[in-house]
Parts: C-alpha cells; structure tokens; sequence
C-alpha cells in the first residue's frame, strides 16, 4: 500500500510540477534503464541508471548504483556511483561509494575518504561555472599531458 501511495504523490507531484517543499521534483532514470543521447534538464536530475552522454542540468545526483560516461555542467553534482569523463560544477560532493575516471573543474569539492578518483579535481578561477549560457555545448578545458 505503502508503494501504491508513494506513486500516487510522485505522480501528482509531477502533474502540479511542484514538490512538498516548493522544490521541483527530481527526474529519475531507474536502475535497469540505459540511455545513449545527452540530457538537458532545468531542474534535478536523479540517475540510477546508465547514461553514454552530455548532461546539463541544474542539480546531478547519481546514485550508488549510476553510471554516467560523458561531460557534466551542473550547478551542484552529488556522485555516489561512477563517472567516466569530465565534470564543470559549482559544488562537487563524491561519496566514498564513488569512482571518477576524468577531470573535474570546480568551486567547492567535498570528498569522502575512500572514494576513488583518477584524473585531476581543478579549482574555477572565476567566481561562477554558468550552465545557463550555451546550455547545449559543454566547453571543455584543455588537459595536461605529461610526457
């Protein structure tokens, strides 16, 4: 009964566009669905699942079982799975459950210990990474390359 009701509200959750809370409430890409093709979203975008692309959106989290290959531009990006690529975030938090294999560019990190992270966690110079301009093309720094 419990599940039926906590679809209902997700459901009229939905249909309103409103959350309890006045918040929007999080697109979810379940756990047993992959999707190859990039994402835009103007609110929060919850994945569970397997993404190959480019995510834009407002607020990332990907779940301990998520897994996300391709460039990330996110206001705030909460990673509790794997990432296999790079990320442009204001706030960064990896969860010691996480994995990156990639770059990320950053205002604030949080990093719990033991996740594992393999590439290199930039600092953004300027005061703001702004998603809102060229929503559609994720600019990407130039790597280092060590000879």
């Amino acid at each position: 009964m419990k599940k039926l009701r906590k679809t209902l509200y997700l459901k009229i959750a939905r249909f309103l566009g409103r959350g309890k809370n006045g918040n929007s409430v999080p697109s979810i890409i379940a756990e047993n669905n992959t999707i190859e093709g990039n994402i835009t979203s103007t609110g929060i975008l919850h994945i569970d699942g397997n993404i190959k692309g480019d995510i834009v959106c407002d607020e990332l989290i990907i779940g301990v079982k998520g897994s996300v290959v391709g460039t990330i531009k996110a206001q705030n990006m909460y990673l509790y799975g794997s990432l296999n690529g790079q990320a442009f975030v204001e706030n960064l938090f990896i969860a010691k459950t996480a994995r990156i294999i990639g770059d990320t560019t950053h205002k604030s990190i949080a990093i719990e210990p033991g996740a594992y992270i393999e590439g290199y966690c930039y600092r953004e110079k300027n005061n703001t990474i702004n998603i809102n301009e060229e929503k559609n093309q994720i600019q990407t720094p130039p790597l280092k390359v060590a000879k």
